[in-house]
């Protein structure tokens, strides 16, 4: 793959962008502190802001790193930040990436993580050369896996017990899409 780094992105709606420092309240405000949010991630709730700011320091030093892909999703109309999306795993051997996204409870249903992830898509085949982008949700957060279907991953089946969030071992609904199938 030719890994081009996290680099900026528009859709009609929204800037994804790299992190920066000063995003530090929006993220722990917006997302990163609720409990409802975080229920199926693999990181705890942000008790302080300083975690948030721990976060985003991983971030920004990630970003002199050319296979590291980490955006924050900042709503045009809104001026706010809604969210992020990553690249969470990366398989140079089959040239595949693994997506992971979380977004604000108030912005949930408005199709936001959908446009971000298709943008993100684009990028990875286009750009980055992937030939397979996958992503998987705990069962029990259905809203997650309708995401992967609106852009278009086909669901690839369940793995019973083989991965732990915040509720614990969780059973995982796996979904891809191969840049063929486009």
């Amino acid at each position: 793959m030719n890994h081009i780094g996290t680099i900026r992105l528009e859709t009609d709606r929204l800037i994804l962008r790299r992190f920066t420092i000063a995003d530090a309240e929006g993220m722990f405000n917006n997302w990163a502190s609720d409990d409802d949010v975080t229920k199926y991630l693999t990181w705890p709730t942000h008790q302080n802001v300083e975690m948030t700011r721990g976060y985003i320091n991983y971030c920004v030093q990630g970003y002199s790193e050319s296979a590291f892909y980490q955006w924050v999703m900042e709503s045009k109309e809104l001026h706010e930040l809604i969210g992020n999306i990553s690249v969470v795993k990366i398989n140079e051997e089959i040239d595949g990436m693994e997506l992971g996204w979380v977004i604000g409870k108030k912005f949930w249903g408005k199709g936001y993580t959908a446009e971000a992830a298709k943008a993100v898509l684009d990028v990875l085949f286009d750009k980055v050369g992937a030939n397979c982008i996958y992503a998987g949700h705990d069962v029990n957060n259905p809203n997650s896996g309708r995401v992967m279907q609106k852009i278009g991953m086909k669901y690839e089946g369940t793995l019973r017990q083989s991965d732990r969030n915040n509720q614990g071992i969780a059973d995982m609904a796996h979904y891809s899409m191969i840049r063929d199938e486009r």
